[in-house]
């Protein structure tokens, strides 16, 4: 038996300009991979890949790869083992790597007639699952309606996406408008040291009515001995973001860092994904599930894992103006995944 391995691009125009310290959107285009034993009906499995600038992705390069992957073979893998081996060796960009093992997964649990937390071998997502809603970089003057367009009193907890120019006053302005919430205060890598980052991070402390859960990947990947130095003195935990990618050295990372903010879209899989957290608690540290901007087939895919998860943050699909597959619902900051059914799955275009 072979199985059928079809993608199609999905252009995503968003709520709202997705800005963050380093680049700016209002669309998003990610790929919808299906995976059949025939070409309607029958077994089926779904996945996304949402390519990310920061890595190197985009949405042609990933065409072009798992064109390559197909016409190398994959339709006649049918195997998870053999599955993982097909793209260790092949090694495609880690968004499609996710979107394809998940695609396959999907298919298996379904084959088998469990969930994919089941089938995955660990403990199920809760019913509703609380998520944190993001604040993009934008002028300060512009938080007040944007908070109340986007109804964000019904988020126990907040991020914020920060840069150097304009960190504080985005930070004072929200907590004018929402005092007292949350916070996960993310960087994306904007400052170049840790002194200056612990400058910003005196600045903020000085706000009436802060409260900070995490500090989030301030200074770029490469600069171990920063985060080393700036662990022992921030007041907050702080979290990896894009240190932390397939793979780590978690000995080094565990002297870096308090947390993991593990992406599935990252890691490349369910399977590396869990890896990556498990590793993450046996090094002690706290852990967090993310996400790109995504539709809610990703989100859907990123909830079965959120067991193993002491944060989650997975509030992509929200930010996408028609969002294609409603599987994931949201009520006063709690997300509840839908039952799925893969084999009438289409987009709503």
């Amino acid at each position: 038996m072979s199985l059928i391995w079809t993608l199609a691009a999905h252009e995503l125009p968003l709520r709202y300009t997705w800005k963050i310290s380093r680049n700016a959107s209002t669309t998003k285009t990610n790929l919808l991979l299906r995976v059949g034993d025939r070409p309607a009906g029958g077994l089926v499995g779904w996945g996304e890949a949402a390519p990310n600038v920061r890595y190197g992705e985009t949405p042609e390069g990933l065409a072009a790869e798992f064109t390559a992957l197909v016409e190398a073979g994959l339709g006649q893998v049918t195997r998870l083992p053999e599955l993982e081996e097909f793209l260790a060796t092949y090694t495609p960009a880690h968004a499609l790597r996710f979107a394809i093992e998940s695609a396959f997964v999907h298919r298996e649990a379904a084959r088998a007639g469990q969930t994919v937390a089941a089938w995955l071998g660990i403990t199920p997502p809760r019913e509703r699952v609380a998520t944190a809603f993001t604040l993009p970089i934008m002028e300060p003057g512009t938080v007040a309606k944007f908070v109340a367009e986007q109804q964000m009193s019904r988020f126990a907890l907040l991020k914020v996406k920060v840069n150097q120019d304009s960190g504080f006053e985005l930070l004072q302005a929200l907590l004018r408008a929402l005092p007292g919430r949350e916070l996960i205060i993310d960087g994306n890598e904007a400052w170049t040291n840790a002194d200056d980052v612990l400058r910003f991070v005196k600045q903020v402390q000085s706000l009436p009515d802060l409260r900070v859960r995490l500090l989030e990947q301030p200074l770029p990947a490469n600069c171990p001995d920063d985060y080393r130095y700036l662990r022992s003195r921030t007041p907050w935990p702080v979290f990896a973001d894009e240190s932390v990618t397939d793979t780590a050295d978690f000995a080094a990372i565990a002297q870096q860092f308090h947390g993991v903010n593990m992406k599935l879209m990252k890691a490349g899989g369910y399977l590396n994904g869990i890896r990556l957290l498990q590793q993450t608690r046996a090094r002690g540290l706290q852990t967090m599930l993310g996400c790109m901007v995504e539709t809610s087939l990703g989100i859907w895919s990123a909830l079965q894992l959120s067991s193993l998860a002491d944060v989650c943050d997975l509030d992509g699909f929200l930010v996408v103006r028609d969002e294609p597959f409603g599987l994931v619902r949201e009520e006063q900051g709690q997300l509840m995944a839908l039952p799925v059914c893969w084999a009438t799955l289409r987009p709503v275009v």
